[in-house]
């Protein structure tokens, strides 16, 4: 288990620290799981995403996808089968929990199964108070109680 000591980036930072946690908890996090099943993570556009798990064998209603707050978490257990006597089982039926840490304001829009491939889509979307605005600043010195403007971006 490792854990890194952010003691002298607290000083100089405001707010952080559910930043520092979350690296110390995905580093334990990764540590524990093992690569099944395999998943890719693909930009779909500028604010969004789509995770793509290979779930070979499984049906849709033995995976379950749970969404918290910064937190995707899919799962999935394949029913027992007494009667089947296999030779060799090449195809993993394991039961699986994969979890992935998701940013502020990112949201699962949508979920497909077809073909042993479970599609989530995400995107991220910004509340309007978080989005860039322009701020309109003073110039000189009131006239009749109104003073001049003008509007300045502090946009990026």
């Amino acid at each position: 288990m490792r854990t890194y000591d952010f003691t002298p980036l607290w000083r100089s930072t405001v707010g952080f620290d559910r930043l520092f946690d979350l690296i110390n908890n995905n580093s334990q996090m990764a540590e524990g799981q093992d690569n099944y099943p395999p998943y890719d993570i693909t930009r779909t556009g500028e604010e969004s995403f789509r995770i793509s798990l290979a779930l070979a064998g499984f049906s849709s209603n033995d995976i379950t996808i749970t969404a918290q707050q910064n937190l995707l978490t899919v799962a999935g257990r394949k029913p027992e089968s007494p009667n089947q006597d296999y030779v060799y089982q090449g195809i993993s039926a394991q039961p699986f929990e994969r979890k992935f840490s998701l940013a502020d304001y990112v949201e699962v829009e949508a979920a497909t199964y077809e073909n042993g491939l479970l599609q989530i889509d995400l995107v991220r979307r910004l509340p309007e108070k978080m989005k860039p605005r322009r701020v309109e600043i003073a110039n000189g010195l009131p006239v009749n109680g109104k003073s001049k403007s003008k509007t300045v971006s502090v946009a990026s």
